[in-house]
């Protein structure tokens, strides 16, 4: 179990440029933010989560997507000071704990396709920010995030295609200019060394590219957070889990 006192964040402040890059963006990545301390306890909890036996995660609480029901340390995470901070940073002080997924991606993974997450899409003051743990980072062409910086701002619910961007880009259709700046949204390709954390608005285009035959695991754990004020079709707490946690955790686990 993590004690509160011991960070998990190395030092970092949070700007007005850096929120308006969130929101102008649709993601913001913070390399080295996690303490090395953290990705050796991150490790060791993905590692269990990876190893458990299959029959665990056929039930109504698949191990990856109840991840931190099924670990200490990655629970303590969810109420841990300084992330409750960072969430906070980009929610405001109304917040609630929506999942906590392992995405381990082995050697020899297929990646994930293009699509995009919804919530809220006819309330946009409900905001919805899923915070990744990359704890032994990635290259762009090996497991990596992608992204269309802006694509957030339209609010798309639904939009999936394989990997490849130009199939992305028949799914999407012809409305391609950044609502904001009126530039044309293009691909990033993201980097991330060891120890980064990358924050992102539910509604954002983003995949993930193959992981290569021959690396290791990329071991990485994602935490979502959201205003209340709707039901969340991604909340991953079972009850039994949210009857545990109320008295630790208050209405964080609450679903409004």
């Amino acid at each position: 179990m993590l004690d509160s006192r011991s960070p998990i964040f190395n030092a970092y402040k949070w700007s007005d440029a850096q929120r308006d890059q969130m929101d102008r963006d649709g993601h913001i990545v913070f390399p080295g933010l996690l303490t090395k301390e953290a990705q050796g306890q991150l490790t060791e909890s993905l590692v269990r989560i990876l190893q458990m036996p299959r029959s665990e995660g056929q039930g109504p609480k698949p191990t990856n997507m109840y991840a931190a029901e099924y670990d200490e340390y990655l629970e303590s995470v969810i109420a841990h000071p300084q992330m409750l901070e960072l969430a906070g940073n980009v929610l405001g002080d109304d917040l609630r704990y929506d999942h906590c997924v392992s995405l381990i991606r082995p050697g020899g993974n297929s990646g994930s396709g293009w699509h995009t997450h919804g919530y809220g899409e006819n309330h946009p003051e409900l905001g919805f920010v899923r915070i990744f743990f990359y704890v032994n980072g990635f290259e762009p062409d090996d497991g990596g995030l992608k992204a269309v910086p802006g694509s957030h701002l339209y609010r798309r619910t639904g939009i999936r295609a394989s990997v490849d961007d130009n199939e992305m880009w028949a799914a999407w259709g012809s409305d391609r200019t950044h609502p904001e700046t009126g530039e044309p949204m293009e691909v990033e390709n993201l980097t991330a060394p060891p120890g980064t954390v990358a924050l992102m608005w539910t509604h954002a285009l983003h995949a993930v590219t193959p992981r290569k035959t021959g690396s290791d695991s990329r071991w990485c754990v994602v935490y979502a957070y959201r205003n209340p004020g709707e039901g969340s079709g991604a909340r991953r707490i079972s009850f039994p889990f949210e009857q545990k946690c109320r008295n630790t955790l208050g209405n964080l686990v609450e679903l409004y």
